[in-house]
């Protein structure tokens, strides 16, 4: 692999990571928190291959899966079972600690996690496949991992100041990441209709339309939330900020 392939499998990530920091404006979370976040974002990778290659034990006919085989494989092997993955880090690192104070920490950290398994993932693919492939990810799957990492994040930054509904956030945010991914696949690895492939293209547009809107929502909040403990400050009444603060409702 030569630097210029190797630069096209990392840069997109590099840039979409630096792009959700820069977001992070009022009280941003710590390098180590970010970087063990996209460590483990990475180290999840290996597992989330080792489930995709159960691929190769599905039907096929003449050489390529039956229909109900690519709805196992796009939506349970691949869908399923990455955004699992990707969803550990997240739930069992960042979502416990205490500097995770504001539900836009929810998309910082999920973003992290998802990068680092998109550059363990695409430098795979630039192995195997070259630059060509690369150069289609650095718009389609990397974007894709973008976007259903600030969904997600979205959800769990919700849940960690909605207690009393906690886990249907979590859920939600899940199933709906889950849904997603699988048609973003499906539509790409079926081979019935090539008019199809239109709609992966449509699947990603929709997705990025509706990341950019929850972050919206959440950097409105951290905004909200500074203006509020600025003021405070000011008035000398400093108290720490919990989770009343919080004015962000669920997106439905």
């Amino acid at each position: 692999m030569n630097v210029l392939v190797f630069t096209l499998a990392i840069l997109p990530a590099l840039i979409i990571i630096a792009y959700i920091y820069r977001l992070d404006r009022y009280d941003r979370e710590s390098h180590l928190s970010l970087l063990l976040c996209f460590f483990f974002g990475m180290l999840v990778t290996i597992p989330a291959m080792k489930v995709e290659q159960l691929e190769n034990q599905l039907p096929t006919v003449q050489g390529q899966l039956t229909f109900g085989a690519l709805l196992f494989s796009t939506f349970i092997l691949v869908a399923l079972g990455e955004e699992f993955f990707k969803s550990l880090p997240l739930l069992l690192f960042a979502y416990p600690r205490r500097y995770f104070n504001e539900p836009l920490d929810g998309i910082v950290f999920a973003v992290m996690v998802a990068m680092g398994f998109a550059i363990v993932e695409n430098l795979f693919y630039a192995y195997r496949f070259g630059w060509q492939t690369t150069l289609v990810r650095a718009f389609t799957a990397v974007p894709a991992h973008g976007a259903l990492a600030v969904i997600m994040g979205y959800y769990v930054g919700l849940a960690k100041f909605h207690p009393s509904r906690r886990w249907s956030l979590i859920a939600w945010g899940f199933f709906q990441v889950v849904l997603i991914h699988g048609l973003y696949d499906f539509f790409i690895l079926q081979e019935y209709n090539e008019n199809l492939m239109v709609l992966t293209a449509v699947t990603l547009t929709l997705s990025l339309y509706y990341a950019i809107r929850l972050i919206r929502l959440h950097t409105q909040d951290s905004q909200t939330r500074h203006r509020e403990v600025a003021k405070s400050d000011g008035d000398g009444d400093i108290e720490d900020a919990d989770h009343s603060t919080h004015n962000t409702k669920p997106l439905r």
